[in-house]
């Protein structure tokens, strides 16, 4: 029963990051428009700020600490290349969430560098992650086979 209770608190971790991964950049999209400055800037900064700080990053955090116990619990996971790929995609959705941040403080600074283009471009990148890594746990392929 411990057990089942973690994986489910690692799951409810996970999909409460993922929503952060997923609108963060959508909002960047409508704030890359605004002037600097102004009412409608401000108030992005104030809802980016608090998804990052309140939501993703906490969320991150819970993620890993509950993926480390059942890590611990299950530590055969390690033979299976499968897991390891997995691993490594989750390190890509984390080098993104850090990546976001970096992001969020140019558009603090005022920078309008990028075009919104690029912003709707990025906001696809944990989506095609999610889908890997979800399609790496459920089927669990067989890559020795291969």
């Amino acid at each position: 029963m411990y057990y089942d209770i973690i994986k489910s608190l690692h799951l409810v971790s996970i999909i409460s990051w993922m929503v952060g991964l997923l609108y963060l950049p959508r909002l960047f999209v409508y704030h890359n428009d605004t002037k600097h400055l102004s009412k409608m800037d401000t108030v992005f900064l104030l809802m980016e700020f608090r998804l990052f700080t309140y939501i993703m990053t906490p969320a991150l955090i819970v993620t890993y600490i509950l993926g480390f116990v059942l890590l611990y619990e299950n530590l055969y996971f390690f033979n299976e290349l499968y897991f390891l790929f997995k691993l490594f995609l989750v390190f890509c959705l984390t080098i993104f969430h850090f990546y976001l941040s970096i992001l969020y403080k140019d558009f603090k600074k005022g920078y309008r560098i990028k075009e919104t283009k690029f912003y709707r471009l990025i906001n696809e990148i944990p989506t095609v992650l999610m889908i890997l890594i979800i399609l790496l746990i459920v089927v669990k392929p067989n890559f020795h086979t291969i």
